[in-house]
Protein backbone atom coordinates (compact mmCIF):
# COMPACT_ATOMS: atom_id res chain seq x y z
CA UNK A 1 0.00 0.00 0.00
CA UNK A 2 1.25 3.81 -1.06
CA UNK A 3 2.05 5.99 1.64
CA UNK A 4 -0.92 8.05 0.08
CA UNK A 5 -3.21 5.34 0.83
CA UNK A 6 -2.40 4.80 4.28
CA UNK A 7 -3.18 7.98 5.32
CA UNK A 8 -5.98 8.26 3.69
CA UNK A 9 -5.10 11.06 0.66
CA UNK A 10 -5.93 8.68 -2.06
CA UNK A 11 -9.84 8.29 -2.67
CA UNK A 12 -11.63 6.49 -6.44
CA UNK A 13 -13.90 10.15 -6.54
CA UNK A 14 -12.26 12.55 -5.35
CA UNK A 15 -14.40 15.85 -6.43
CA UNK A 16 -17.70 12.71 -5.12
CA UNK A 17 -15.67 13.09 -1.40
CA UNK A 18 -14.99 16.47 -1.40
CA UNK A 19 -18.47 17.16 -2.35
CA UNK A 20 -19.75 15.11 0.26
CA UNK A 21 -17.44 16.65 2.70
CA UNK A 22 -19.00 20.25 1.64
CA UNK A 23 -22.36 18.96 2.37
CA UNK A 24 -22.08 18.25 5.62
CA UNK A 25 -20.23 20.71 6.99
CA UNK A 26 -22.62 22.90 5.34
CA UNK A 27 -25.72 21.58 6.39
CA UNK A 28 -24.26 20.63 10.22
CA UNK A 29 -23.71 24.92 10.45
CA UNK A 30 -19.85 23.77 10.88
CA UNK A 31 -17.12 26.31 9.54
CA UNK A 32 -17.00 26.15 5.65
CA UNK A 33 -13.85 26.64 3.64
CA UNK A 34 -11.58 24.84 1.08
CA UNK A 35 -9.55 23.94 3.85
CA UNK A 36 -12.26 22.80 5.94
CA UNK A 37 -13.23 20.78 3.52
CA UNK A 38 -10.68 18.93 2.91
CA UNK A 39 -10.27 18.22 6.82
CA UNK A 40 -13.40 16.28 7.09
CA UNK A 41 -12.97 14.70 3.41
CA UNK A 42 -9.45 13.46 4.88
CA UNK A 43 -6.94 15.11 2.09
CA UNK A 44 -4.62 17.54 2.10
CA UNK A 45 -5.26 21.25 1.80
CA UNK A 46 -4.51 21.70 -1.75
CA UNK A 47 -6.44 18.59 -3.15
CA UNK A 48 -9.92 20.53 -3.77
CA UNK A 49 -8.34 22.69 -5.79
CA UNK A 50 -7.53 20.23 -8.25
CA UNK A 51 -11.29 20.11 -8.81
CA UNK A 52 -12.36 23.52 -7.42
CA UNK A 53 -10.90 26.82 -8.36
CA UNK A 54 -12.57 28.51 -4.97
CA UNK A 55 -15.05 28.27 -2.26
CA UNK A 56 -17.33 29.73 -4.48
CA UNK A 57 -16.99 27.38 -7.38
CA UNK A 58 -16.88 24.73 -4.51
CA UNK A 59 -20.39 26.20 -3.63
CA UNK A 60 -21.76 26.60 -7.39
CA UNK A 61 -21.45 22.57 -7.65
CA UNK A 62 -23.42 22.47 -4.49
CA UNK A 63 -25.85 24.10 -5.38
CA UNK A 64 -25.77 21.84 -8.77
CA UNK A 65 -26.47 19.21 -6.79
CA UNK A 66 -29.28 21.09 -4.63
CA UNK A 67 -30.98 21.37 -8.35
CA UNK A 68 -30.68 17.91 -8.80
CA UNK A 69 -31.76 16.69 -5.59
CA UNK A 70 -34.88 19.36 -5.95
CA UNK A 71 -35.53 17.99 -9.34
CA UNK A 72 -35.82 14.14 -7.70
CA UNK A 73 -38.07 15.97 -5.11
CA UNK A 74 -40.20 17.16 -7.62
CA UNK A 75 -40.70 14.05 -9.45
CA UNK A 76 -40.83 11.97 -6.34
CA UNK A 77 -42.08 9.18 -8.84
CA UNK A 78 -44.80 10.72 -10.37
CA UNK A 79 -44.71 11.41 -14.03
CA UNK A 80 -46.09 15.50 -15.14
CA UNK A 81 -49.11 17.23 -13.46
CA UNK A 82 -52.45 16.46 -14.75
CA UNK A 83 -54.44 19.07 -12.85
CA UNK A 84 -54.37 22.30 -10.59
CA UNK A 85 -54.15 19.67 -7.47
CA UNK A 86 -50.76 17.97 -8.94
CA UNK A 87 -49.39 21.60 -9.54
CA UNK A 88 -49.99 22.22 -6.18
CA UNK A 89 -48.16 18.98 -5.01
CA UNK A 90 -45.27 20.34 -6.70
CA UNK A 91 -45.17 23.68 -4.64
CA UNK A 92 -45.55 21.53 -1.24
CA UNK A 93 -42.59 19.62 -2.49
CA UNK A 94 -40.64 22.70 -3.60
CA UNK A 95 -41.46 24.42 -0.15
CA UNK A 96 -40.78 21.07 2.29
CA UNK A 97 -37.52 20.87 0.29
CA UNK A 98 -36.41 24.24 1.74
CA UNK A 99 -37.71 23.42 5.11
CA UNK A 100 -36.01 20.15 5.23
CA UNK A 101 -32.69 21.96 3.55
CA UNK A 102 -32.80 25.42 4.43
CA UNK A 103 -28.94 25.63 4.13
CA UNK A 104 -28.48 24.11 0.61
CA UNK A 105 -32.01 25.89 -0.21
CA UNK A 106 -29.67 29.11 0.68
CA UNK A 107 -26.97 28.38 -1.47
CA UNK A 108 -28.80 27.13 -4.60
CA UNK A 109 -30.60 31.01 -4.48
CA UNK A 110 -28.39 32.87 -2.25
CA UNK A 111 -26.23 34.13 -5.60
CA UNK A 112 -27.31 35.02 -8.89
CA UNK A 113 -26.20 32.06 -11.65
CA UNK A 114 -23.07 32.79 -13.81
CA UNK A 115 -23.48 32.63 -16.75
CA UNK A 116 -19.86 31.34 -17.28
CA UNK A 117 -20.88 28.75 -14.73
CA UNK A 118 -22.58 26.38 -17.54
CA UNK A 119 -23.26 23.21 -15.70
CA UNK A 120 -25.24 25.63 -12.63
CA UNK A 121 -27.02 27.22 -15.23
CA UNK A 122 -28.36 24.63 -17.01
CA UNK A 123 -29.28 22.79 -13.21
CA UNK A 124 -31.65 26.12 -12.79
CA UNK A 125 -32.91 26.20 -16.10
CA UNK A 126 -33.98 22.61 -15.81
CA UNK A 127 -36.25 23.41 -12.64
CA UNK A 128 -37.85 26.24 -14.55
CA UNK A 129 -38.03 24.00 -17.84
CA UNK A 130 -39.92 21.28 -15.55
CA UNK A 131 -42.23 23.87 -13.97
CA UNK A 132 -43.26 24.90 -17.63
CA UNK A 133 -43.76 21.62 -19.06
CA UNK A 134 -45.95 20.93 -16.16
CA UNK A 135 -48.11 24.33 -16.33
CA UNK A 136 -48.31 23.78 -20.34
CA UNK A 137 -50.12 20.47 -19.79
CA UNK A 138 -52.70 20.96 -16.69
CA UNK A 139 -53.14 25.14 -18.54
CA UNK A 140 -52.40 24.66 -22.36
CA UNK A 141 -54.54 28.19 -22.84
CA UNK A 142 -51.76 29.98 -20.43
CA UNK A 143 -48.37 31.75 -21.20
CA UNK A 144 -46.45 28.54 -20.32
CA UNK A 145 -42.74 30.52 -19.59
CA UNK A 146 -44.63 33.55 -17.67
CA UNK A 147 -46.98 31.15 -15.93
CA UNK A 148 -44.01 28.50 -14.99
CA UNK A 149 -41.87 31.81 -13.57
CA UNK A 150 -45.23 32.96 -11.32
CA UNK A 151 -45.72 29.77 -9.90
CA UNK A 152 -41.88 29.30 -8.84
CA UNK A 153 -42.09 32.59 -7.81
CA UNK A 154 -45.31 31.64 -5.61
CA UNK A 155 -43.49 28.56 -4.25
CA UNK A 156 -40.03 30.38 -3.63
CA UNK A 157 -41.86 33.06 -1.79
CA UNK A 158 -43.81 30.61 0.58
CA UNK A 159 -40.22 28.61 1.16
CA UNK A 160 -38.72 32.48 2.18
CA UNK A 161 -41.64 33.43 4.66
CA UNK A 162 -41.88 30.11 6.23
CA UNK A 163 -37.76 30.31 6.46
CA UNK A 164 -37.66 33.70 7.41
CA UNK A 165 -39.94 33.09 10.34
CA UNK A 166 -42.87 35.37 8.60
CA UNK A 167 -45.53 32.59 8.19
CA UNK A 168 -46.17 31.04 11.40
CA UNK A 169 -44.65 27.99 12.41
CA UNK A 170 -46.44 25.12 11.69
CA UNK A 171 -45.96 20.86 11.36
CA UNK A 172 -45.25 19.65 7.63
CA UNK A 173 -48.89 19.01 6.99
CA UNK A 174 -50.44 22.24 8.32
CA UNK A 175 -47.22 24.05 6.39
CA UNK A 176 -48.44 22.10 3.20
CA UNK A 177 -52.13 22.66 3.15
CA UNK A 178 -51.01 26.53 3.65
CA UNK A 179 -48.93 26.01 0.48
CA UNK A 180 -51.86 23.98 -1.54
CA UNK A 181 -54.47 26.61 -0.70
CA UNK A 182 -52.13 29.40 -2.41
CA UNK A 183 -50.91 27.73 -5.11
CA UNK A 184 -54.85 26.81 -5.63
CA UNK A 185 -55.84 30.12 -5.36
CA UNK A 186 -53.78 31.19 -7.62
CA UNK A 187 -54.38 28.65 -10.45
CA UNK A 188 -58.28 28.77 -10.00
CA UNK A 189 -58.14 32.85 -11.06
CA UNK A 190 -60.58 32.97 -13.97
CA UNK A 191 -61.38 29.77 -14.60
Amino acid sequence: MSTSEKSGYHHGDLRAALLSAAMELLEGGEPFSLRAVARRAGVSPTAPYRHFKDRDALESALAVEGFRDLLADLGGGRGLPASPSDLAEFAVAYVAFALRRPVLFGVMFGKPCDDADDERVRAAGALHELLADALERVLPEADAPALASAGWGLAHGLACLHLDGKLPAAPEEGVADRVRSAFLAITSVGS
